[in-house]
Order: C-alpha cells, then structure tokens, then sequence
C-alpha cells in the first residue's frame, strides 16, 4: 500500500503546502534571476494541454494565430497614457545591445497592445477587413516584488488575444463570447473548476479598458485567484494608434477593440483548488496521463500483461503510461504517481494475474478495488468521467460552503479571513471598495442578483463578490 508523500499539511501552513507540492510533483523549479522560474516537463505537460483545448476554443471563434515581437520600443508606450500609467512599475527595459547604448530604449512587453495595434493601424483599410481577429501563445514579462511560482512570476507563458471590430456592439458581443463560452467552458469542462462570471470594478478594471470581464475560481484556502479576463477597449488604442476604417458609407471610422488573456496561472489554481496532502489531483479531460499501469513485479507474465493492457488502453482513447521500472521499488513509484495526482493508477503483480483482475486506485474520490481484466478497458472511460464530475461538484460546493451573505464592510471583513463575501454594491460602492482595499481585501468581480454578469456596474441589484486573494 502507497504511504502518503511527505507534505506540509494544507491545514498546518497553505503557502508552504503550495511550495512543497510544486516542488515534488516535479512541476517546475525557481530560475536564476529573481522572480523567474523552470516549468519542468510534468508542469509543461499539463500547460500543453491547456493550450490545445484552449487553442481550439479560440479558433472555434474565427480567430486566427500570429506572432509579434518581444521587444517594443519605448515611444509605443507613450501613446495611451492610461495604459502605460498601468503597466509602468512592472516594466523590463533594454537600454543596450550589442556592446553599445541603444537610441532608443526597448521594452521587454508587459503585453502586447501597443505593438499589435500598431500594426492592426497598417492591416485596416476598410470595413471589408473587420473584424480582425488576432491570438498569440507568447511569453511576456512584469518585474514582480513577490514572486510565487505559477501565481506571480516575471516572466510567464500565456495567450492575449486582440481585435478589432467596426461596432461597439460587435466588440462587446465578442469580448462577452471569449469570457463565458471560451474561457468558462474550458474552465468548467476541462479544469473541472467552479468559476464566478463578473465585471471587474473601475477601480479593478485593465488599465486602459472601458470593461473587463472576469472569472474568479475559489482556492483551498478561501482565497480568490483571478483566472482569466476578457477587455472592452472601446476606442482608446484606436485613437492612440489612428486605427481607422472606411465605411460602407465612405466615411473613415475608428475600430472598436477587445484585448483578453489566460496564463499559466491557471497551473498554480489547479494546485490550489484541487490538491490535497497526499499531492495533485488532475482532472480526469486535462490529464496527459490519464492512467498509470504499473508492474508490482518483475516477473515476464506480469510485464507482458501490463503493456498489453497499456495499447488496448490507448487503443480505446485513454492516454497511459506503462510503468515497468520494477528496479524501482513499487511503493516509491506509487507514491510518486499519487503526488502528480494522475487520476488512475492499475497495479499488476503474479497473484492478480492469476485471479484475471488489477487493483485499480482511483485519486480522485479515493480508495481501491479488485476489478477485472476482462471489463477493465471498458469501464475505464466512465469511471473517468465520474471523477471529473466529482471535481467540480467539490469545487463548487467549497464555494457555495464558504461565502457569506453580509450587509456590511465590517462582516465582509470577517467573512473574507476565510472565505468570501457578497454584498450589495449600493451598499458598498467605491468608497467602501477603498475602505475594503485598506485591509488586504478586494471586490473581485460584480455579479447581477440573478447571477449573470451585469451590463453596468451601476445597474440595480449588482452585487459585490469580495475575497482576499492572489
């Protein structure tokens, strides 16, 4: 029987919890300069799979890949005041190269608005090219003062996608298409993770945005982590960058745009919402490995049999991993298996092949049992799909378990030293969003009464989901 890894309990300290689990799940390690970091090939693994599901979402939509350059020259920035005003305190600038001081400096991109626009001002003639849709996969840097592996680090791989449109009601309608049936989708169907729809305040909106669109998933601890954003630009790069149209009526229009993002901050709130002491718990949709057959012995009958098993696995759709490391002690590789939280492991030795069964462990609710060879293969799809349901129910009902209905700032408080709150936002409003802010506690997203994202952050019955959070 596997023995637990050895993990500083969730209970005893979160944090250290965190740390310890991305260290030995081998998920990545600290880089050479501060605030960067190795993603190891578990870690990468689980990022590659995010992206071909993501990437199909996005193309699903008529947006098309490209790729623009890391390095933006700093006059860029000058062009939308707001934008650069956000983005300031976290910028990486190159100021020589090739042995000599640059004419002018370049900045390492924080994002790519102001490159990407420049060059939408040159792709845009006419109304016949809207809209123009444009993703790339990319990395992108913000010097950061409290770096946390996944959560905040200096340099991180992600997606931003950028477009253009020749309505504002075009651009709304698509930045609200990326926010619920790309990026909730994936998250809901894929991550297996209870996410809250809102519209960010003004005071937490993209710098530079008229409306950002956001997700906030629940952590283990109570604390919110922002998932993923989806921006109405409105016409600000527009204007800055003099992105203009020609009309069915003849006339020169300025675009209106949406900018939206995902990071590989999604790894660190898989970590977080689905961990637990004995290590990772990967969703069954997400998982490069689904299921792990391992040989307890190294007896030839035992190894034929568990790599037979293996290609009928994958024949039938399930991606596995054969283990037949038996130099390795069995119970080392069992508890390592459970670290990374692959959702199933099949363990072979002499006696079960002589019965015609495996012992078959499941990580995500638990437990094991003896089942037969003969009907493995084929129960194995359903069994998966219980254990990603089984996920988000548990997501879903930690969220629904730990946010409180308050009235006021001073129970928000409270209620957000382990969990969240909701509050009417007219009896929050901006000022108490400050006195909040005073405390280490934010509004996260605005939500309608009925809990949909609302049209307005001034529409009647908006309420306020507040949380400390990453």
């Amino acid at each position: 029987m596997a023995k637990a890894p050895v993990l500083t309990p969730q209970a005893d300290d979160f944090p250290r919890w965190y740390q310890d689990l991305i260290n030995k799940a081998e998920l990545a390690d600290n880089g050479p300069v501060r605030g960067t970091m190795v993603i190891r090939p578990y870690g990468y693994g689980l990022w590659e799979r995010m992206q071909t599901e993501m990437d199909a979402r996005i193309k699903e939509t008529g947006t098309q890949n490209a790729y623009f350059p890391l390095l933006i020259p700093e006059s860029y920035l000058t062009r939308e005041a707001d934008h650069v005003e956000g983005f300031a305190p976290e910028l990486a600038v190159v100021t020589h190269g090739g042995g000599k001081e640059l004419e002018e400096p370049a900045v390492v991109r924080p994002t790519s608005e102001m490159i990407i626009n420049d060059y939408f001002s040159k792709w845009v003639q006419s109304y016949r090219d809207l809209p123009l849709l444009i993703n790339q996969w990319a990395n992108v840097v913000r010097w950061e003062l409290r770096p946390r592996l996944f959560l905040r680090t200096t340099e991180f791989l992600w997606q931003e996608g950028h477009t253009a449109h020749a309505t504002y009601e075009d651009a709304r309608e698509f930045a609200s298409h990326i926010h619920r049936r790309v990026y909730e989708d994936f998250m809901v169907n894929v991550l297996a993770m209870d996410v809250v729809p809102g519209r960010k305040t003004v005071r937490e909106r993209f710098a530079g945005a008229l409306n950002t669109l956001t997700l906030e998933g629940m952590m283990g601890d109570g604390k919110a982590l922002q998932m993923a954003t989806s921006h109405e630009l409105g016409q600000n790069f527009a204007k800055a960058f003099n992105t203009t149209y020609l009309s069915k009526d003849g006339t020169q229009e300025l675009v209106w745009q949406t900018s939206w993002g995902s990071t590989t901050r999604m790894i660190g709130a898989l970590v977080m919402m689905h961990g637990d002491d004995s290590g990772l718990r990967v969703p069954p949709r997400l998982a490069q490995i689904q299921a792990v057959v391992l040989a307890i012995k190294g007896d030839e009958a035992v190894l034929a049999k568990v790599r037979e098993l293996g290609d009928r696995l994958r024949a039938a759709g399930v991606r596995v991993q054969v283990d037949d490391r038996v130099d390795t002690p069995f119970g080392r590789r069992a508890v390592d298996w459970e670290l990374k939280g692959v959702p199933v492991r099949i363990e072979i030795g002499p006696r079960d092949l002589e019965n015609g069964t495996a012992m078959l462990a499941r990580r995500i609710p638990g437990g094991k049992e003896a089942v037969s060879l003969d009907t493995l293969v084929e129960r194995l799809p359903g069994l998966l799909e219980e254990d990603h349901a089984l996920l988000l129910t548990q997501s879903r009902e930690r969220r629904l378990s730990r946010t409180a209905e308050v009235s006021t700032i001073e129970e928000a408080v409270e209620a957000a030293a382990t969990g969240w709150a909701r509050i009417p936002w007219a009896a929050l409003g901006a000022q108490g969003e400050a006195r909040l802010a005073e405390q280490g506690v934010t509004v996260r997203c605005l939500v309608a009464e009925d809990g949909s994202v609302p049209q307005a952050e001034d529409a009647p019955g908006n309420v306020a989901v507040v949380a400390r959070a990453y």
